[in-house]
């Protein structure tokens, strides 16, 4: 089978300006531990819209090809190419992938932290104009790395779950792992009723929390946030006071035992931390932006709260994210979660239907005209 040497990808040359249907290079050949991959599905998240808008910026990371949560079945491979449990990855293997790790710096070694490299890959960091060009989601063909972390998909996950598992589920999932998971009967209050959110919400059900409290809007999330176990669900519309009398009301005046940031909206923390129980944890996972949050930090103090960063999550937490997902499928429609299919042409107006909190979770099919 010959091979493409070029890609059409959607490139994203201008912030908020509609992507542009490019021809755009492929490497010549697979290096060792590398593959060629036919992207099958990619599903978009928060940060594809922050960074589309300007809301999220790399220096000199235009032109480049948005999607970092995607998956598809393998066209070629180099030598010695396994998956990150030792499987043969092979031509027709549907694959998923983490972001790409160098393996030999502090953060790989060391820390023995992966989400810590100091040369971290994402797709988002790839320009499409220098080797090796298509490394993303909103492409027919991406060219997935050596250093990129890979799992051999089983046969009854979903296109749209495995890739949907490669950031919003298992940055969910590292997100309860750093904080030290949910103890029985607990309350745990999730802020932001996107997917991560709904996905956290789902999580806090299963964990064994006593009350799950979902925070965000619109209606149709929070709608959606009680399908996946939310027992209280509260809007935006009364303001952080309102919020926190609501919060305070369904834990019997203590609080909540666990907080999470899933919203990355001003004012988060110091919610958060007003809202949570003595000696309870917050962990901050949607505050990606280099704005500052101001937070009470005698109330950190006096209510001994334990407050934790969680970036996103490695190959652990992705393998973790397609088991978890198998497994409770029968307990939770992950498909609702989904937009319809559309194609590469009408990735635009998917971004934008989410910034316009239209959709939770907008699907790229690149095969789909």
């Amino acid at each position: 089978m010959s091979l493409p040497t070029s890609t059409r990808a959607a490139v994203l040359r201008a912030h908020g300006e509609p992507l542009t249907i490019e021809e755009i290079p492929l490497p010549g050949e697979c290096e060792p531990g590398a593959a060629l991959v036919k992207i099958d599905c990619a599903t978009l998240c928060a940060t594809d819209v922050h960074l589309w808008s300007g809301a999220m910026s790399l220096p000199g990371m235009l032109p480049m090809v948005l999607g970092h949560e995607m998956m598809g079945t393998v066209q070629a491979v180099g030598p010695g190419t396994l998956d990150a449990l030792g499987r043969p990855v092979k031509a027709g293997d549907r694959i998923g992938w983490s972001e790409s790790v160098c393996g030999h710096c502090y953060g790989c070694t060391v820390l023995r932290a992966p989400v810590a490299c100091s040369d971290r890959g994402y797709g988002f960091r790839q320009r499409s104009d220098r080797w090796p060009y298509a490394t993303a989601g909103l492409a027919e063909h991406a060219y997935v790395t050596p250093g990129a972390l890979k799992v051999v998909l089983p046969d009854d996950v979903k296109d749209t779950w495995a890739a949907a598992a490669g950031c919003t589920v298992k940055t969910v999932l590292h997100a309860f792992d750093r904080a030290g998971g949910v103890r029985p009967g607990a309350s745990v209050a999730v802020q932001g009723a996107g997917a991560l959110g709904i996905v956290a919400t789902a999580v806090a059900r299963l964990g064994g929390a006593g009350t799950v409290i979902t925070i965000g809007a619109p209606d149709a999330r929070l709608d959606l946030a009680r399908r996946f176990g939310a027992d209280i669900t509260i809007g935006l519309d009364g303001g952080p006071e309102s919020r926190l009398a609501e919060v305070m009301d369904a834990t019997g005046g203590r609080g909540a035992d666990l907080v999470l940031d899933f919203a990355g909206a001003p004012g988060v923390g110091a919610e958060a931390v007003d809202m949570a129980a003595w000696g309870g944890r917050f962990v901050v996972v949607g505050s990606t932006g280099p704005r500052p949050d101001p937070v009470a930090l005698g109330t950190i103090m006096g209510k001994e709260l334990t407050v934790l960063g969680s970036l996103n999550g490695d190959v652990g937490d992705y393998h973790r994210a397609i088991e978890f997902l198998r497994t409770f499928q029968g307990r939770f429609a992950w498909d609702e979660l989904f937009g319809e299919p559309v194609g590469l042409g009408g990735a635009t107006a998917a971004i934008e239907s989410m910034a316009r909190l239209d959709q939770v979770k907008a699907v790229v099919d690149p095969w789909t005209h």
